[in-house]
C-alpha cells in the first residue's frame, strides 16, 4: 500500500500525473527513514529536516508534523512491516508546464514503505571500496545540499562514475577541491586517533546519522574534528567509513585502489556497535 496525498491506495493505483512538477523538473523534497521493530528511528529529526527543506524551496507542506507521523505509521502498519525502509516525497504538485511555483496549487504527497533489506554482512566485515569522482558536489550558492531535493542528477552522475570505477560509493569534492560527501552518504575518517568529517560549510547535507555518530564519539571520549580536508587525508587515514540512515556505519577499506588499514578499524567497530545499541533503544555506557 502507498500513501498518496490523503489516503492509502494499492501500488497499482498509486499514480502521479505526467504534469507533476516533481517529474517535470525535480521540484520537490524527500526524507528517508528507517523503522526498527515498528518504531521509526529519530522521527522528529527527520520531520524537522523535511520542513526545513520545504522552507528552503518555498514549498508549503499541507500536512502538519503530527499528521505526517500518523500517515507514516498508518502506511507501515497497512503493509504489516516492523523493520522498514520509508520514503516521504513531496513535490510541488501538478500544474501547467513552466517553472513558476504558483502554477501548482497543491503539492503531491507520497509515503512509500518497504521491508528493510539488510546490506550484505561482508560489507561490514570486510569493508567496501569507494572512489573519489570528478563530478563535484553542487555549489551551495546554486543548489544548497542542505535541501534534500528530488533533483538528484548531480548524485546520479557521481554514482555512474563510481560504478565505472568498480566502486560501491562515490565521494564528491566541493568546487574548491575539499572532500564533501557521497551520493547518499556522509564520510568519516580517523587520523592520529581523531575522528574527522567534513564541516557543514564545505557544502554538505547535515546528515542525521552524521550527528548521531559525532555525539556518540564525544560520549565515548573519541576526539572529533570537523573541517576542510583534501583527498590526501583519506588516502593516509587509519580508518574510513561512510554513513546514512539505512546503512548506519559502513567500513571502507579501499579508496581509489589505495588500501585503508589491514582490516576494519577499532574506532569504526566501536561506533558501529554503539549505533546499533541506540537504534534498539539501549543505553550507551
Amino acid at each position: 500500500m502507498i500513501y498518496l496525498n490523503n489516503k492509502l491506495v494499492s501500488e497499482s493505483k498509486a499514480k502521479v500525473s505526467v504534469f507533476d512538477h516533481g517529474f517535470l523538473y525535480g521540484d520537490g523534497i524527500y526524507e528517508t527513514l528507517r523503522a526498527y521493530n515498528g518504531i521509526v528511528f529519530k522521527f522528529d529529526e527527520h520531520i524537522e529536516r523535511l520542513f526545513r527543506s520545504a522552507s528552503m524551496i518555498n514549498l508549503k507542506i499541507p500536512q502538519s508534523a503530527d499528521e505526517i507521523k500518523k500517515a507514516v505509521y498508518k502506511t507501515i502498519r497497512a503493509n504489516k512491516q516492523n523493520d522498514a525502509y520509508i520514503r516521504i516525497s513531496i513535490s510541488r504538485g501538478t500544474g501547467p508546464i513552466g517553472l513558476d511555483p504558483e502554477l501548482c496549487p497543491k503539492p503531491t504527497f507520497v509515503i512509500i514503505s518497504r521491508p528493510f533489506k539488510e546490506y550484505p554482512k561482508e560489507y561490514y566485515e570486510k569493508g567496501v571500496k569507494i572512489a573519489i569522482v570528478n563530478v563535484r558536489r553542487n555549489f551551495k550558492g546554486a543548489l544548497n545540499p542542505q535541501i534534500k531535493s528530488l533533483n538528484f542528477l548531480n548524485n546520479i552522475l557521481a554514482k555512474i562514475e563510481s560504478k565505472n570505477k568498480g566502486a560501491y560509493e562515490a565521494i564528491m569534492l566541493n568546487y574548491r577541491g575539499y572532500i564533501a560527501e557521497g551520493t547518499i552518504t556522509n564520510i568519516f575518517f580517523v587520523k592520529n586517533d581523531v575522528l574527522c568529517t567534513p564541516s557543514l560549510d564545505v557544502g554538505i547535507l547535515d546528515g542525521i546519522t552524521r550527528r548521531i555518530i559525532l555525539d556518540l564519539a564525544k560520549g565515548l571520549k573519541i576526539k572529533t574534528k570537523e573541517g576542510k580536508f583534501t583527498r590526501r587525508y583519506l588516502y593516509n587515514a587509519q580508518e574510513v567509513f561512510i554513513s546514512n540512515t539505512t546503512m548506519e556505519v559502513m567500513p571502507v577499506t579501499e579508496i581509489d585502489n589505495i588500501k585503508i588499514g589491514t582490516k576494519v578499524g577499532k574506532i569504526t567497530q566501536t561506533l558501529s556497535l554503539a549505533y546499533k545499541k541506540i537504534d534498539k533503544g539501549e543505553k550507551i555506557n
